[in-house]
């Protein structure tokens, strides 16, 4: 009891916390006035507009580069686009330099296989013109003497006519006769006979 009394005596009585009267309000926790509203609201509005102008910078900025970049991009697909027309069109003229070479390769062969014939009728043309000057000295003779053989018939001469006839008909080693190049057609619109012709009446008739 002793002891309970002098705690009792050495600590003042503690009052009841709901028995204390109010705190008195801090000064932070008074009602604002107007002018403090409509200077927060302003803060406030011109927080969100600068949020608004940096969040449209931001925008604009990203605008920008992927416009660069799809610039960039339309420009490298133009550049390849350039380039397999460049492709292209080589290719194009590679294919028709390829055509005309072989255009040119067959027109070469072709004068090539001329050149050959023109060769090998320049070989024969010696024996030719050889040939061809036989004929003309042995139609020039069988003239002579059909001349001389028709002047003979005639003048009446049959025997001389006779002589010459032989010469015309002679085959000696094998040889054409002379008869063989008087001329077939007449060159004349007369209707006369052609020398062949009047050489064949008059051997008829002598023979």
């Amino acid at each position: 009891m002793d002891e309970e009394k002098a705690q009792q005596v050495g600590q003042a009585p503690q009052p009841d916390s709901q028995d204390l009267p109010p705190s008195p309000a801090k000064r932070g926790d008074k009602p604002m006035t107007k002018g403090q509203r409509q200077r927060r609201q302003r803060s406030v509005f011109q927080y969100i507009a600068i949020l608004f102008a940096a969040a449209f910078l931001l925008l604009l900025y990203s605008f920008m580069m992927e416009r660069r970049q799809y610039q960039s991009y339309l420009e490298q697909n133009q550049e390849q686009i350039d380039s397999l027309q460049q492709s292209a069109s080589a290719v194009q003229r590679l294919d028709a330099l390829y055509e005309e070479n072989a255009k040119l390769k067959e027109q070469v062969a072709d004068l090539e296989e001329q050149l050959a014939d023109a060769n090998d009728q320049l070989d024969v043309l010696p024996d030719v013109i050889s040939h061809q000057e036989h004929v003309l000295s042995e139609t020039c003779r069988a003239l002579d003497h059909f001349w001389q053989i028709d002047e003979a018939y005639v003048r009446g001469r049959y025997s001389l006519c006779r002589e010459l006839i032989q010469e015309m008909e002679a085959t000696e080693n094998g040889q054409t006769p002379l008869k063989d190049y008087l001329p077939k057609e007449s060159t004349t619109d007369n209707g006369r006979f052609s020398p062949y012709d009047r050489y064949l009446e008059i051997y008829e008739a002598l023979y």
